[in-house]
């Protein structure tokens, strides 16, 4: 099956001697955009801005951003994977937002996507098999999924992912 017309094939690092692994962070989508609209390089902080949840990260690593909610607080429900790309080589840093909030962050480079409801895949991945549990893991903000779960979420968005075969 060819790939996708839409969007920016990313390129695979070579930072990380380990295989590229798979993720689904969980922010709001405002929150969510804000790091993949970020400019010059997009950024991502999850967990209320916990570094622990990023060191588990590599370069060339790919993360979704799953949106339970439109902002952060509100019950207003959107249920949708909002952006998704590879972790940049760089290390864990923290940027000032003011107020005395000081998160952690890692730089990422996101592909161009479409914003895609996850009920419209909901069916084809594993890691919502079991369809009265699978939220549970959200609560975590961060967990890993399988590449064939990475490239399903990819294919749904019209992203391009250098997402390699499952061995």
């Amino acid at each position: 099956m060819p790939p996708p017309p839409f969007g920016l094939l990313m390129p695979p690092c070579s930072a990380s001697a380990r295989p590229a692994r798979h993720w689904i962070a969980v922010a709001s989508a405002e929150h969510a955009r804000l790091g993949r609209d970020h400019r010059p390089a997009g950024f991502m902080q999850v967990c209320h801005g916990r570094v622990a949840p990023l060191r588990r990260l590599a370069a060339g690593d790919c993360v979704a951003y799953y949106a339970p909610s439109e902002r952060f607080g509100t019950r207003d429900r959107l249920q949708a994977f909002v952006s998704v790309g590879t972790v940049a080589p760089s290390a864990p840093y923290q940027a000032d937002m003011g107020a005395g909030f000081v998160p952690w962050r890692r730089d990422m480079h996101y592909a161009e996507a479409c914003e895609v409801p996850i009920a419209g895949v909901m069916d084809e991945l594993d890691f919502t098999r079991d369809r009265r549990g699978w939220g549970y893991k959200l609560r975590f903000g961060l967990f890993e999924i399988s590449a064939d779960d990475m490239r399903r979420i990819a294919d749904a968005m019209q992203a391009r992912l250098p997402i390699a075969d499952a061995a």
